[in-house]
Parts: C-alpha cells; sequence; structure tokens
C-alpha cells in the first residue's frame, strides 16, 4: 500500500475541482443548477432564514449537485463504453437522469417548505 501523502491529496482536490469546472462548461442542466444555487442563497440571505432551515436547504442543494455529477459521469463513461446507441444504455442514461429530476424536485418542495412561511 503507497504510503500517505498531502501532495497526492491535495492533487486529488484539483481533480475533482477540474471535474466540477468541465461539468460547468459542458452541462446545460448544471447551469440552470448553479442559477438555482445562487437564487436559493440569495433569498436565504435576504429573507435572513434560521440555521435550521439553512441546514436543510444545503442538504437539499448537495444532494441535487450530488446527482447532476454523478450523473454527467455515468453518461460520459456510458459512451465510452458504447458509443453506437444501445437500448439497455439508452435506459441506463434515462434512469440516471430521472435520479437528478427526484433530486431537483424534493429540493424544490423543500425550498417552498422553507421559504413559504417567510413570505407570510
Amino acid at each position: 500500500m503507497p504510503s500517505f501523502s498531502i501532495k497526492k491529496r491535495l492533487k486529488s482536490f484539483s481533480y475533482a475541482l477540474d471535474g466540477i469546472q468541465f461539468m460547468l462548461k459542458t452541462q446545460h442542466n448544471a447551469w440552470i443548477h448553479l442559477a438555482i444555487t445562487m437564487l436559493t442563497t440569495s433569498l436565504g440571505l435576504i429573507k435572513n432564514i434560521n440555521t435550521n432551515d439553512w441546514r436543510w436547504l444545503v442538504v437539499a442543494i448537495a444532494l441535487v449537485w450530488f446527482a447532476e455529477t454523478i450523473n454527467t459521469a455515468f453518461e460520459f463513461l456510458c459512451d465510452v463504453v458504447s458509443p453506437d446507441l444501445h437500448h439497455s444504455v439508452k435506459k441506463a442514461k434515462d434512469i440516471a437522469a430521472g435520479a437528478v429530476l427526484i433530486c431537483a424536485i424534493g429540493a424544490a418542495i423543500l425550498g417552498i417548505l422553507i421559504f413559504l412561511p417567510y413570505f407570510y
């Protein structure tokens, strides 16, 4: 087993940041998630939401970003494994995209439940 190296750990962060940067540059849905993340964060600051509500928003935002990131990686991997259109690969990609949609819907509902009391 290789020995622990701080330099290698820092390099692994740069790989992760490269992946996030690539996703943000190439994935249109990531742009939508970014805009909604910024809007939600701004609204939370404007409405001065409480700490407990921030916790839930952070979880919801992180879950959507996690799903989008995994979906993007999954799509790229599928394209390498099966560059030709294959029914099973299409279904797998659709299911992964569905996971993002489930997370986004859940986050939207959570956002409504959190912000509604601040408007009334």
